[in-house]
């Protein structure tokens, strides 16, 4: 499979559901152009998962969604939920390792932890603390 772009239109439906990489990068960005061809390479030989780029000068909202603040930067979602983001420029076989571990990880383990996070931000966010915390009344 070729790699899309990504725009906000289309994220979240994109990352919905099984394995999503989205590459941020530039045309500027010399580390951008070299992880693009391995990039490319790895999702023609897993047409399994999909693999989106995000032009950040092109699509700025997305890059700040994301807190971009170096580029290349990747980030993998499963199952809707993110579950890696690093910036740098990864060589193949580190990205086809990191593919592998993100198809053997117990998504069930992953939603309750994630699930988990959401509602401690969340209580945070209201200033309340969660329900599991021992020192709430």
């Amino acid at each position: 499979m070729a790699t899309t772009a990504l725009t906000p239109q289309t994220h979240d439906e994109t990352v919905q559901d099984g394995i999503v990489l989205i590459d941020f990068w530039a045309e500027w960005c010399g580390p951008c152009r070299q992880f693009g061809p391995v990039f490319e390479t790895v999702s023609e030989a897993n047409p399994d998962a999909k693999f989106v780029k995000v032009d950040t000068e092109s699509e700025p909202e997305l890059a700040a969604q994301y807190g971009v603040s170096s580029i290349p930067m990747l980030v993998i979602y499963r199952d809707g939920i993110p579950v890696f983001g690093q910036p740098g420029a990864l060589p193949q076989p580190a990205l086809e390792d990191l593919l592998k571990q993100v198809r053997d990880l117990d998504m069930d383990a992953v939603k309750q932890q994630y699930a988990q996070q959401v509602a401690a931000a969340e209580a945070q966010a209201s200033g309340r603390k969660p329900a599991n915390d021992p020192t709430s009344f």
